[in-house]
């Protein structure tokens, strides 16, 4: 029976750790570090997830700023927004809450916040800085998975890492971080032939693929690891992209859903935030 990488827990260690700091700065008088979040439309996902990110503000005493266009918000409209919080000495990290609705240019606004206050790293600059081992922020779920299976001790040197899902956000960077962890690392896609045969060399399987329950018990290896960054609904429960009781029997370490990666990534958030921060303040 698999051991669970909880995420609750972990997440609230980070937390205390990023509030400890905090304290510290305000005593020596100076100011609160400063997420603001941008929201487009009326998303109910994108609602819950700009909420959590509000009350995490607020837990570590950071101030939490939010900005709500409506659904049919120009482009012109939100790139003044962003300029005006791009040039806001008192700003420390920008978000804006993904997806936006269509008629908006998603790369457009991700190019225009300043690499410094671009607490998501999804900026080029940011990104090149990752591929490079230079960076300035880590992207937030790959970041926040790595800290979970350091908090376990789940050694990556040496070990096979096989990741399902390339997206931009997730699969590229993850294989990033393991790399450079010297994870010897295979990268799934939708042209994947034979996926089973793939993810059953496995030491450590990361899934973010967006698909509920795809990777069953007889798709990975013993004592696998086995982290799932999914988050779908399936018979009206929320689950994630692995078969969590068929894998749970065979991998040594799991990733529950909710509870595993879900609370990491906002931790990891809070800590661009405040990295963010102390290069603003010259800390």
């Amino acid at each position: 029976m698999a051991k669970i990488l909880d995420g609750k827990l972990i997440s609230q260690k980070v937390k205390d750790e990023i509030t400890n700091e905090v304290i510290l700065y305000r005593e020596k008088g100076l100011r609160q570090p400063c997420l603001a979040v941008v929201l487009v439309g009326d998303n109910e996902a994108s609602k819950i997830y700009v909420r959590n990110k509000k009350r995490s503000c607020e837990q570590v005493g950071f101030v939490s700023l939010e900005y709500l266009l409506t659904e049919d918000a120009k482009q012109e409209e939100l790139d003044f927004l962003i300029d005006t919080l791009n040039s806001d000495d008192t700003v420390d990290g920008i978000l804006v809450q993904l997806p936006l609705p269509k008629h908006l240019d998603e790369q457009s606004v991700i190019n225009r916040i300043s690499p410094k206050k671009d607490v998501d790293a999804f900026h080029p600059e940011n990104v090149g800085r990752i591929m490079l081992g230079n960076p300035l922020f880590l992207p937030c779920t790959p970041s926040g998975v790595m800290r979970l299976l350091k908090e376990y001790d789940i050694q990556i040197s040496g070990k096979e890492c096989v990741i399902v899902g390339r997206s931009n956000i997730v699969g590229k960077p993850m294989s990033l971080l393991l790399l450079g962890e010297n994870g010897t690392v295979t990268i799934c896609h939708s042209r994947t032939r034979d996926l089973g045969e793939v993810t059953r060399r496995a030491d450590i399987l990361v899934v973010a693929i967006g698909v509920a329950k795809k990777i069953t018990g007889d798709m990975i290896k013993e004592s696998a690891v086995v982290v799932d960054v999914g988050m779908n609904r399936s018979e009206g429960a929320l689950c994630g992209d692995t078969d969590f009781i068929s894998c749970e029997s065979k991998a040594s370490y799991i990733t529950p859903v909710p509870g595993g990666v879900g609370p990491m990534t906002i931790a990891m958030l809070l800590q661009n935030t405040l990295t963010a921060y102390k290069i603003h303040m010259n800390i």
